[in-house]
């Protein structure tokens, strides 16, 4: 396996968009009960890295089949540095009252599409 910031500069020098992000995939640890008491501050941290800018996207993933809400949940942060997203993830109330536990990666963008509609007069807003 290549070193990370040598794939990343191979990435950038083959012309990829290289836009480093990191994922932290949360799982519960503990008792249903204590994920939802956690949700309400858990939801007003989420709400304050995306008004910083520092949440690029987060919820939950189902199953493998697709058919239920297994409750494991994706974080994805923009951040300086891999030491910044841990520090954000640690700070997550469902992380630190140990709710949940998660696992930190980087993610390098290369590919890719995201259609963002705005509707001046209708003041509507679509992401596809």
């Amino acid at each position: 396996m290549p070193p990370w910031e040598s794939y990343k500069a191979e990435a950038k020098a083959r012309g990829a968009l290289a836009l480093e992000l990191y994922v932290a995939q949360s799982t519960p640890t503990g008792a249903p009960e204590a994920v939802k008491a956690a949700l309400p501050d858990h939801l007003a941290y989420q709400a304050e890295l995306e008004a910083l800018g520092a949440l690029a996207f987060a919820g939950p993933m189902s199953d493998e089949t697709g058919a239920l809400m297994e409750g494991i949940g994706l974080i994805i942060y923009r951040a300086e540095s891999f030491e910044a997203a841990k520090v954000m993830a640690e700070a997550d109330p469902m992380h630190a009252c140990g709710a949940r536990s998660y696992v930190l990666r980087k993610w390098l963008i290369n590919e890719g599409s995201l259609t963002l509609s705005v509707g001046l007069s209708g003041k509507t807003v679509t992401l596809d």
